[in-house]
């Protein structure tokens, strides 16, 4: 079998370890503040300016039913660039933090095994053991539904409008 090398970026969220392709992946921020926006969902933690834009940023954590992150700890912002239904959609995910560029042949990961019809793991492309631990490979496009996509892309462009009807 011919090796499929691919570029990862991993990070952790609490004890447990993940990886997007880098080609997802724009840029790594460091801890900033983040303006919170009333009566969003829970899993937005508000927006940040990114490049003279406004940028949403995602509780990677609450998305995930995860522990959520006292706001004193530190953390990044790692700003992925989605493909959602023909569109491109850009937005922070927040991370305990990034760990390192991993390059791997994509015919060691291994299929995520079926857990249940309760459990949505069609974001999950596989994983991968490492040492004592599992590394989850992200389907980035696939973690928000349509519609969390387009409560996104509403925040984003009343947001714009309120700066713009300051200015």
């Amino acid at each position: 079998m011919e090796k499929q090398i691919e570029s990862f970026l991993s990070f952790g969220l609490s004890d447990e370890n993940f990886a997007i392709s880098v080609h997802k992946v724009l840029e790594v921020l460091e801890k900033q503040k983040v303006s919170r926006i009333p009566k969003t969902p829970a899993y937005i933690e508000g927006v940040i300016n990114f490049r003279g834009e406004i940028l949403p940023v995602i509780k990677t954590r609450e998305k995930f039913n995860m522990p959520s992150q006292a706001h004193d700890e530190k953390y990044v912002i790692i700003v992925l660039e989605l493909d959602i239904n023909d569109k491109k959609v850009i937005l922070g995910a927040v991370a305990d933090e990034v760990r390192d560029v991993l390059e791997i042949d994509k015919n060691e990961i291994k299929d995520v095994p079926e857990i249940g019809t309760d459990y949505d793991t069609s974001f999950l492309d596989g994983m991968l053991k490492v040492e004592d631990n599992f590394l989850m490979f992200l389907n980035v496009d696939k973690i928000f539904s349509e519609n969390e996509i387009l409560q996104v892309a509403e925040i984003t462009k009343k947001s714009k409008e309120k700066v713009n009807t300051k200015n």
